[in-house]
């Protein structure tokens, strides 16, 4: 299949990750060398929900990063924009609500979640500081935003080495999993291009969030931010 650019054109993105979504969660588990588990349960942790508190759950693609919020008894609406991701989570968790949606015009009310979260997606929008903005439209004054993406090492001999194999080695030994190594070298190369981590702190003040932070994890391959929408 074709793969997407860094022009990040909707409907080829969306496409990209309907022609991956049957072995996307394998191959995160195998790319990553598990850590993609330690991450996810990081973002969890630092959201935070409670029983009876309202999730949005963005780029949730299968549902895979929803299921423990759901478990914490909190009320979780997995959101995507391929359908592809869609139908194998809906086939997977049949319980959960699933709702297409882009980031940059989310289906959803204002004020209507207590916080929202969105892991290694953000990157993939056409437009993050839109997407930012509608992210801070559907929380509530208070609620909170926690992204998880991939963001840059902090030691500079270790970028280097992680630098080389997200452009060498991660698409093909991808591409033996999904059998689609064009989606993987897409990726690598959004992962490359994509701000640090000072840097998408500023696109989220510019978009209105406060109390804007950020810590690294495992040295920084990813770094998990939070924000909080004014109280007033």
């Amino acid at each position: 299949m074709s793969r997407a650019s860094l022009e990040k054109k909707p409907v080829e993105v969306a496409s990209m990750f309907d022609g991956i979504a049957e072995r996307y969660d394998l191959t995160n588990d195998i790319v990553s060398l598990g850590q993609d588990r330690a991450w996810r349960r990081a973002t969890v942790a630092a959201v935070g929900a409670g029983p009876g508190e309202r999730v949005l759950d963005l780029a949730a693609g299968t549902g895979t990063s929803s299921e423990p919020f759901a478990a914490a008894g909190a009320v979780v609406v997995p959101s995507d924009f391929s359908m592809g991701m869609l139908q194998v989570g809906k086939a997977r968790r049949a319980d959960l609500p699933f709702v297409a949606g882009d980031a940059t015009r989310l289906p959803f009310a204002d004020a209507a979640f207590d916080a929202v979260t969105i892991s290694f997606g953000l990157r993939n929008v056409v437009d993050t500081s839109a997407a930012l903005r509608e992210m801070l439209r559907v929380t509530r004054p208070g609620g909170r935003v926690v992204i998880c993406e991939f963001s840059h090492p902090t030691w500079a001999p270790f970028r280097q080495v992680y630098l080389e194999y997200l452009m060498r080695a991660l698409p093909p030994v991808a591409g033996l999993v999904t059998r689609d190594q064009g989606s993987y070298e897409y990726l690598a190369e959004s992962i490359r291009a994509w701000p640090d981590q000072e840097g998408l702190g500023r696109l989220m003040l510019g978009a209105g969030w406060e109390r804007v932070g950020y810590r690294n994890l495992t040295g920084g391959i990813v770094a998990l931010h939070r924000g909080t929408r004014p109280a007033a």
